[in-house]
């Protein structure tokens, strides 16, 4: 199992990443609030794995925090998501406000997130409440009030291309493309529809 990678970043294009590792070059696919976490082409970086492997490939799957990576394998655990829906549903949402969603029965939250159906976000909710139960109680989830942030943004635009009916890989490549700073997801998804028209 490759747990860790610590090496230079040496290619960054959503939904992947290469690092190079003492001249080995490993495809990391990462969620887009790992994306942004990341530094710049040719900087360290180091990254928390999960390797998946499979009858016709070797899949790495990275993450910038312990919390991240707990959260993609208790998803995976979960019938009916695999990797590629874990990932969207990391990228679409952080992890204290999944587990706030789990606690608080939030089903119009989840539903919101590319690939999750009424059914789906159910189905996550019951088997998730057990896995996700020791990382805070829900009265402290549910007064915790945060304010949103780039990668809220981010997550939500990519989300909000996929409900247009770009596929994921495209969505998320389409908003990195674009320099997102300081803008609400609203303001990405306007200029890459402009840029397209």
């Amino acid at each position: 199992m490759i747990s860790r990678l610590a090496g230079i970043l040496i290619e960054k294009r959503g939904p992947s990443v290469v690092i190079d590792c003492q001249g080995v070059g490993y495809e990391v696919e990462v969620p887009m609030t790992t994306m942004w976490s990341l530094p710049n082409v040719d900087e360290k970086v180091i990254l928390l794995t999960h390797l998946i492997i499979r009858d016709d490939a070797h899949l790495l799957f990275g993450f910038a925090t312990q919390d991240e990576r707990k959260l993609f394998r208790d998803l995976i655990k979960v019938s009916g998501i695999g990797a590629k829906v874990a990932l969207a549903i990391l990228s679409g949402i952080e992890t204290d406000e999944f587990v706030r969603c789990v606690h608080e029965n939030n089903t119009s939250r989840l539903t919101a997130l590319p690939g999750i159906g009424k059914k789906t976000a159910e189905r996550l909710i019951v088997e998730m409440r057990d896995r996700v139960a020791d990382w805070a109680p829900p009265e402290v989830t549910a007064s915790v009030t945060r304010a949103p942030t780039a990668a809220d943004a981010v997550g939500d635009a990519v989300s909000g291309l996929i409900a247009l009916g770009y596929k994921p890989p495209e969505a998320s490549r389409l908003v990195l493309d674009l320099e997102t700073a300081e803008k609400s997801s609203e303001e990405i998804i306007r200029e890459i529809l402009k840029s397209l028209a």
